[in-house]
């Protein structure tokens, strides 16, 4: 390191430089960590949401029902939350370059698989396979990102909420370019293509991250996920990750049918009312990411607020008929554009946030505890994107998408409202206690470091 070993809270064998004014740039290993991890952002993003356009109309052709198609997009969320906290656990034992690489190799091949499965025949033999070859895939992605978010932690703990948010732009990306590069392959080519052709562009990230992503040693962590979930704060906000993301994933097999009935719209018009969403959370993340590093007393009500605004964008994305608001395109990509925001808002605190606690209340400082903080945060997101999908399909099929969308965002409604009353009962808790010593316990105000260090790293 350059100078003073105890500035990062995991140890950091690349610091970057110090320059006059006391900026800091970023050094090497930081810029090939953006690069590696934007490019998992980006890649994983695109393979996700190529589905949503053209991918239920094809499974219920293949003689699947709504609800399965629910279970199919709801399944690998179900095995990346097993898969998030086995390797969140065992990163430091595999090392993340490994598993970052590993899981990107299993994608590619799941997603090229994937994209052959219909030719097979109709019903059985093509549901099942479907669940199979998603929940590898799932595995795979797992792993991914996982080692992703753990290394970004480590190389960035003073502003990981600020690089975050810049990363947000590749996944927005990702999510902006899937439905409407899906939707126009799969209108000129058929259902393979899609599938091959970004496949291939998953295993060219392989020899790309192999090249680029620096490799780290840790020891072990004694601490346990158990022992993450005995924290309140943390498990409020887990709550209200689980509902943002159960929210997110709910519109993947609902949102497409629902647009093709009521505006009667092709596949690659489909795609295009996808953009509006992830552009929306895209390009406001970096923002938002700035404002959660250098003001961390309004981490807290960001998801808060960010939680309230998105359950409005669910009430009024069908809307809910007990308002009498009659079903418009206009309104409905207004509040995509809304629902895109407010997630980011509540989402970029929410992982610097639970970092700050965590180290707050005694877990050891290093890589081991943030493949735990990792696994723990990936594996509650997924658990929201098998829930969101599945009950999504299922609503849909028994009541109809404008009560469903209303459900979700009542979900979302609910978990921000508990975090709220939460902070307010810590906030008076902490006026009536007296401070025990000059540096205060406040986890709001207190730096991620132990000396309260912020180096400002320049982006750009």
């Amino acid at each position: 390191m350059n100078g003073n070993t105890d500035n990062h809270l995991p140890a950091d064998n690349d610091a970057p430089d110090e320059s006059a004014g006391g900026t800091q740039r970023m050094s090497k290993t930081q810029i090939l960590t953006l690069m590696s991890t934007a490019s998992v952002n980006f890649s994983s993003m695109i393979c996700y949401s190529i589905l949503g356009p053209f991918f239920p109309n094809e499974a219920v052709k293949k003689g699947a029902s709504d609800t399965t198609v629910g279970l199919i997009f709801g399944c690998y969320a179900f095995f990346n939350l097993l898969g998030s906290l086995i390797l969140g656990k065992y990163i430091v034992q595999i090392g993340t370059k490994f598993m970052l690489i590993a899981g990107l190799f299993v994608s590619a091949w799941c997603t090229i698989i994937f994209g052959l499965l219909d030719r097979l025949p109709d019903g059985t033999v093509f549901i099942v396979m479907c669940f199979i070859t998603r929940s590898i895939d799932a595995i795979g992605f797992a792993g991914a990102m996982t080692s992703s978010f753990a290394t970004i932690a480590k190389v960035f703990p003073n502003n990981i909420a600020t690089v975050f948010g810049c990363l947000e732009i590749f996944t927005g990306l990702g999510f902006v370019l899937g439905p409407p590069i899906g939707g126009f392959l799969y209108q000129s080519y058929g259902y393979e293509i899609p599938f091959i052709s970004l496949g291939c562009v998953l295993l060219l990230m392989v020899p790309f991250n192999m090249c680029v992503l620096p490799s780290y040693d840790a020891t072990p962590s004694k601490d346990s996920f158990w022992r993450l979930f005995t924290l309140p704060k943390i498990v409020l906000i887990c709550f209200v990750i689980f509902a943002m993301s159960s929210s997110l994933s709910f519109l993947d097999p609902t949102m497409s049918l629902f647009i093709k009935e009521k505006f009667n719209m092709p596949s690659h018009y489909v795609g295009l009312i996808f953009i509006s969403l992830a552009l929306s959370y895209s390009l406001s993340s970096p923002l938002l990411g700035v404002v959660s590093d250098k003001m961390p007393t309004l981490r807290k009500w960001l998801m808060v607020i960010g939680g309230m605004l998105s359950a409005v964008g669910f009430y009024l994305l069908g809307p809910v008929p007990i308002f009498n608001i009659k079903s418009q395109l206009w309104l409905f990509v207004l509040m995509l554009v809304l629902i895109g925001f407010s997630l980011g808002m509540t989402g970029i605190p929410t992982f610097p946030e639970i970092l700050t606690c965590v180290i707050e209340n005694g877990f050891e400082e290093g890589l081991s505890t943030l493949g735990l903080v990792s696994g723990m945060f990936n594996a509650v997101w997924s658990c929201g994107m098998f829930l969101g999908p599945t009950l999504g399909g299922f609503l849909v099929e028994k009541i109809n998408f404008e009560w469903s969308s209303a459900i979700q965002g009542s979900i979302v409604l609910i978990a921000s409202s508990l975090l709220g009353i939460y902070f307010i009962i810590e906030g008076r808790w902490k006026k009536r206690s007296p401070p025990t010593s000059t540096t205060g316990s406040d986890e709001e105000t207190s730096p991620l470091l132990p000396n309260g260090i912020e180096p400002n790293y320049k982006l750009s």
